[in-house]
């Protein structure tokens, strides 16, 4: 599925790569949206499943070139160039929005969720019984995962490794987002927060040549929690990008109806009106990251008073979110058909 891109259509690419990257990065957010939304999510999940067998055997044997172009290098690379530059940029504008502004930013992602939902289901055009049925589990399941309760930190390995399997699944599967798993799972600020900034540290300290990190038991635990991660994060995106190919091509219509389904179901996850629960220690103090951050646990929902300042620029920041997606598919049909 290797396309012929222009430099604009490369340009493009990397701007949808550091969109997934935002979305990831957000609790309740889901890249995956983006790369369905955007019209690349096949070519992604095909594209990921040339990660197999044929592709470590032309590694070991030097044949980059024929690795390239069988795994559409061009095209990953690209997409990982984006989500890099998201993680780095747009992803800490995100963090200080949500800090400061937290309602409109989950207004915004609410009515981009919505937009999406709208743009992906008004071209389905094949809703029969199966459509319908897998459309119903898919929102059920959303709903579901949107109500459970958070699990306390495990920084045992597997463990971890686990949870670089699971969390990936905001990437190849939309509607579901793998920053909420982790919270779900109990190690969003271990794996996202602490083990990040750790990262960052250390390549801080090494660009002054500055070694004594290695003395630091509790940064070389980071460093090893993250990396155990990282690989649990690969293992997980190129099986379930196969498992994913494989359903694609068998029972297409139905997936793309569970996708549909599980989007609406996640809406829930991206509520704006909700309050934080802090995560509570033994002696009933609320808890703080490294960086004096207080630690969420999880949401109380609650509706909205239509009276109040806030809640109106909310549903404007709602409707804001509705058109960046409409307005974006617009831009990228009218592309297309020149």
């Amino acid at each position: 599925m290797q396309q012929t891109r222009t430099f604009t259509d490369k340009i493009l690419l990397v701007l949808k790569g550091l969109a997934m990257g935002a979305a990831n990065k957000v609790p309740g957010v889901s890249g995956g949206v983006v790369a369905f939304v955007a019209g690349f999510y096949e070519e992604f999940i095909y594209s990921l499943q040339k990660i197999n067998l044929k592709a470590f055997k032309l590694l070991i044997s030097g044949r980059f070139r024929s690795l390239y172009q069988y795994t559409n290098g061009k095209f990953l690379l690209l997409l990982i160039l984006g989500m890099l530059i998201s993680y780095f940029s747009v992803s800490k504008i995100l963090d200080y929005l949500i800090i400061h502004y937290e309602i409109f930013v989950w207004s915004t992602f609410f009515g981009m969720i919505i937009g999406s939902i709208y743009y992906i289901s008004k071209d389905f055009d094949e809703w029969d019984r199966n459509s319908l049925i897998a459309a119903f589990l898919g929102i059920i399941a959303g709903i579901a995962i949107s109500f459970l309760e958070p699990a306390r930190e495990n920084d045992n390995l597997w463990f971890v490794f686990i949870c670089g399997i699971i969390s990936v699944s905001g990437m190849t599967l939309p509607g579901l987002s793998g920053s909420f798993i982790l919270i779900l799972l109990g190690n969003y600020v271990l794996l996202l927060v602490d083990s990040v900034n750790a990262l960052y540290d250390t390549v801080a300290d090494i660009l002054v040549w500055d070694f004594s990190f290695i003395h630091n038991e509790a940064r070389i635990r980071l460093l090893k929690v993250l990396t155990v991660f990282a690989l649990g994060s690969l293992t997980g995106l190129v099986s379930l990008s196969h498992l994913l190919g494989y359903v694609l091509k068998k029972r297409k219509k139905e997936t793309f109806a569970v996708i549909i389904g599980f989007i609406t179901g996640s809406l829930g996850v991206v509520w704006p009106w909700k309050e934080k629960i802090f995560k509570l220690g033994k002696s009933g103090q609320i808890l703080i990251d490294r960086n004096g951050n207080k630690i969420i646990d999880n949401y109380d929902r609650y509706w909205p008073e239509i009276n109040q300042t806030e809640t109106w620029l909310a549903f404007f920041f709602i409707a804001i979110g509705i058109f960046i997606v409409l307005g974006l598919t617009w831009y990228e049909n009218r592309n297309k058909t020149k």
